[in-house]
């Protein structure tokens, strides 16, 4: 039975499943109506048991999950902001021993991949603002409550319930003022979320649905498959080594031929066996006239790897792979780790713009995210080394060309200074080109005596 088929439900016993919903949303319709695209909550939770089943047995589901993660975490994160004093709470919230970042942000990556959400309540110090996350295991979650005006934004989560019947309502934190962002009817439901604050992320949801889904939900079948392909693989193998002694004994009767098989013994390796010519010895090997079958397993883990937008000579496959094609061969894999990327940056960010927030506040500090030196950014070292030979090349190229059309009057300074930069940022060098258009201004003026700086923006 297929992975998938058993997600459907397709079990002589089946489960009962259902979903919380609030009182007081009783009587109302959504203004975007009532489309829900989430996945059954008994194919959901099926889904979360199989990719973690599957991360730990098939090797293959292993690099699918853990090869992006390695790309994307392996040089380690760090939350950076301009105010220092703002910067040392962010290092205090990220080295803190019950957050340890470090640590445990391999783990939260790892586990958004396999689960296709997560939910990390908060934990606030009345006195100084600092912050501290716990987990809430995706199982454990019953109900993702949205925006009844909205449906891609989540306001609550609601906990399955406990052996006493209760379940926790954690209202999702927004940053931003709630008077400004939700409708006051809104802003009653969230009200009944009164058992804390906690984030909540997830991962290839739809707009129109509150849940994620796992990142191996779709290749779940094709996984095991390919299992089942190598499994039997080695016992076609183990059976072309197998062979059987065939005995023939010219010229005996029945009787003769049942007592040599009640005496007859398999020689052990390296022995001697004697006997005379009416006894003829012969190993039989079985022939199952199997074709070779690398082109199947082949298509099949391809088929897999495809999905997964990964090279297959990142799996092991040569193929017709050289060291030119195989670099190109490797971009689209990280154009879909870098959107991944783009997701954890912002789930960073958001947590630290909350830090950050409950510290001010505790401290009576006014601050403004429209001003640079308190937003927050992550930073992530580059995925791959950076070939920059090229890029240095066409540098001294385009600075030769600049130059020589500045001089002959075709374009201007600027414009020079923005190709010029364009190439530099492909060596990981961003140039603010007004300031170095006036530095350059400033230079030859003064190089020639000159007090007087022209606007750079006539130029």
């Amino acid at each position: 039975m297929r992975i998938l088929d058993m997600i459907k439900g397709l079990f002589t016993v089946r489960e009962a499943a259902g979903q919380t919903i609030d009182d007081d949303e009783e009587g109302w319709r959504r203004l975007t109506g009532d489309t829900d695209r989430d996945l059954a909550p008994v194919t959901l939770r099926r889904s979360r048991e199989i990719s973690a089943w599957l991360w730990q047995a098939n090797l293959m589901a292993n690099r699918i999950i853990e090869l992006p993660l390695a790309y994307l975490l392996a040089d380690g994160v760090k939350l950076e902001v301009n105010d220092p004093d703002a910067q040392a709470m962010l290092n205090r919230f990220w080295n803190d021993p019950i957050n340890s970042m470090d640590l445990k942000l391999e783990k939260k990556v790892r586990e958004l991949a396999l689960f296709g959400e997560q939910c990390y309540p908060a934990f606030v110090n009345d006195h100084s603002g600092h912050v501290r996350l716990g987990y809430l295991d995706p199982a454990l979650i019953e109900t993702v409550v949205t925006d009844p005006d909205n449906p891609e934004q989540p306001i609550g989560i609601v906990t399955v319930k406990d052996k006493k019947g209760g379940a926790r309502r954690y209202r999702v934190i927004v940053n931003g003022d709630e008077d400004d962002l939700f409708s006051a009817r809104t802003r009653e439901i969230r009200d009944t979320f009164d058992d804390g604050n906690a984030f909540y992320f997830n991962i290839n949801g739809l707009s129109s649905g509150a849940r994620g889904r796992p990142d191996l939900l779709a290749s779940a079948d094709w996984l095991d498959a390919y299992d089942d392909f190598l499994f039997g693989e080695v016992d076609r193998n183990r059976y072309l080594r197998a062979f059987v002694w065939d005995v023939t004994i010219k010229g005996a009767n029945e009787e003769a031929v049942k007592q040599r098989a009640r005496d007859i013994e398999a020689p052990a390796p390296n022995s001697v066996r004697v006997h005379n010519d009416s006894e003829v010895w012969a190993a039989v090997t079985p022939d199952i006239k199997s074709a070779d079958t690398s082109e199947s397993a082949r298509l099949l883990r391809n088929h897999v790897l495809g999905g997964a937008t990964l090279p297959e000579h990142w799996y092991g496959g040569g193929g017709d792979v050289n060291r030119s094609t195989g670099e190109s061969m490797g971009d689209p894999a990280f154009k879909m780790m870098s959107m991944r990327q783009r997701t954890i940056k912002y789930m960073l960010e958001q947590i630290a713009r909350f830090a950050i927030r409950q510290w001010a506040q505790a401290n009576q500090k006014a601050i403004d995210f429209g001003d640079g030196d308190f937003l927050p950014s992550a930073v992530f070292p580059e995925m791959i080394a950076r070939d920059t030979t090229r890029y240095a090349a066409a540098l001294q190229q385009v600075i030769a060309g600049a130059a020589h059309a500045v001089s002959n009057g075709f374009i201007s300074k600027k414009l020079a200074l923005r190709l010029i930069a364009t190439v530099a940022s492909q060596l990981g060098v961003e140039i603010d080109i007004d300031e170095a258009l006036q530095e350059a201004i400033a230079a030859e003026q003064t190089e020639k005596g000159k007090d007087v700086f022209p606007d750079p923006l006539e130029k």
